[in-house]
């Protein structure tokens, strides 16, 4: 059975810092690429940050993102975290985990699997 299960979602305050962490099972790792998608109350899917598949080895982050985020993806353990700094109110959105086979991060409609979720929320 494939599972992607997210954690580490939580209340911080502006400026502050998270990692989120999606552990995933029941398929081959180092073949799927995997990213994180966030939603944000009546607001479309957006992909936040997408890690390729090992021997692909890239990775790709949304422009309002771009050095604040970091994807890690860890082979050994089936683990993807995403390390979130300088948080802001807009960030504010479930973050969610997905998967796709030898995909090229183009577009969140491409995934094949996907976690339930895990909130973050970015509030004084």
């Amino acid at each position: 059975e494939v599972q992607l299960v997210e954690s580490g979602g939580a209340l911080v305050q502006p400026g502050g810092s998270l990692r989120l962490s999606c552990a995933a099972s029941g398929f081959t790792f180092d073949d799927y690429s995997i990213g994180w998608v966030r939603q944000a109350p009546g607001k479309e899917r957006e992909g936040v940050s997408c890690s390729t598949f090992s021997s692909d080895g890239k990775t790709y982050y949304l422009d309002s993102v771009k050095g604040r985020f970091t994807i890690s993806r860890d082979n050994a353990k089936n683990m993807v975290y995403l390390q979130m700094n300088t948080l802001k109110p807009e960030d504010t959105a479930v973050y969610y985990c997905a998967a796709e086979i030898l995909g090229r991060c183009q577009g969140v409609e491409d995934y094949d699997y996907w976690g339930q979720g895990t909130q973050v929320t970015v509030s004084s």
